[in-house]
This record gives structure tokens, C-alpha cells and sequence, in this order.
């Protein structure tokens, strides 16, 4: 596409999802071998522009290909009334808000399954054909989303915030 554009953006966003993902992942040395119980998934890239027309590449993992974790992979997430309420509370009690986008969330946690792919292309030249175990919750794995939940609430725990008893995902 970057050809057909006359441009390198799809190329830029591409370096730049791989250098985020970098901790997410452990090359093996020639020889070692892959852990025991370990599955391989094949990882992709999802494309997506922007509102801002910036290019956006998403190195995602193949979860349909692993089995059902035996844990709880169910994460779940604020609504839309408990925040209205929370700003609604806050403006009545002249309180602060404090909101945080986090950069590739999911990467903060680690990985909660045993699961190995091959390195492609987007690893880089020297990475090509290499067996690579994901040490980090990855975007598309079953417990990734409870993986990043259980490591955002300890962290807010740790901070001295206790999550409503309303929402247990609006904290205070």
C-alpha cells in the first residue's frame, strides 16, 4: 500500500507497534527448546486509520487457535452511566477527575497462557524463522483482558484507591 501511496506510513506504523511489543516478547537461542504444555498461534497485523488520518498497526495473536483457559478470562469494563455518574457526583462535590489513556494496555501484564509462534517479518530480518515465546498478554489471547485487569486493580490497590461498591470499575 505504502508503494501505492507513494509513502511510508503503513511501514512507520508497523515499526512502531513492533517496538511497543518488543517486552512482549523471548527469542529463543538455536536449539533451545520451546516450554513443555507450550501451544503455537500465528500473530497478525490489523490495519485502521485513524480520525486523525495517522496509521494504526495492531500486532494481534490467533486466540481461537489456543485452548480454554481453565481460569476465569471474563474482564469487565466501566459503563457509560457509572461514569456520567461519577462526573455527575464529582461536579455536585467540586471534586477532581482524573483520567489516563494507557498505551498498549495489555502489554503491562504478563502473559497468563503458554503459547510460542514464529517469527515473521515484523520481528525483523534477523528475528525471521525464529521461535518466540509471548511473555506479555498479547491482544487477541482469551486472558489477556482478565490478565490486565488483575494487574491495573493491584496497581490501583497500591495507590491507596478502592473500587466502588456501585462499579467495581470506577475507583475512588
Amino acid at each position: 500500500m505504502d508503494q501505492e501511496n507513494g509513502n511510508d506510513l503503513w511501514h512507520q506504523a508497523i515499526l512502531k507497534e513492533m517496538k511497543n511489543n518488543a517486552q512482549g516478547f523471548h527469542f529463543l537461542d538455536p536449539g533451545e527448546s520451546i516450554p513443555v504444555g507450550s501451544q503455537w498461534v500465528p500473530f497478525h497485523m490489523i490495519f485502521d486509520v485513524k480520525v486523525d488520518l495517522t496509521r494504526k498497526a495492531r500486532f494481534v495473536a490467533g486466540g481461537h487457535w489456543t485452548t480454554t483457559p481453565m481460569q476465569l478470562t471474563y474482564s469487565s469494563a466501566v459503563t457509560r452511566e457509572s461514569v456520567r455518574i461519577a462526573f455527575l457526583i464529582a461536579a455536585l462535590n467540586d471534586l477532581k477527575i482524573l483520567s489516563a489513556d494507557i498505551g498498549n494496555a495489555y502489554l503491562q501484564a504478563p502473559c497468563r497462557e503458554q503459547i510460542h509462534t514464529t517469527g515473521g517479518p515484523e520481528f525483523g530480518p534477523m528475528q525471521v524463522g525464529q521461535k518466540v515465546i509471548t511473555v506479555r498478554a498479547m491482544y487477541g489471547l482469551k486472558s489477556s483482558g482478565i490478565a490486565w485487569q488483575t494487574q491495573l486493580s493491584s496497581t490501583l490497590t497500591d495507590m491507596h484507591l478502592e473500587w466502588s461498591k456501585a462499579d467495581p470499575d470506577v475507583w475512588l
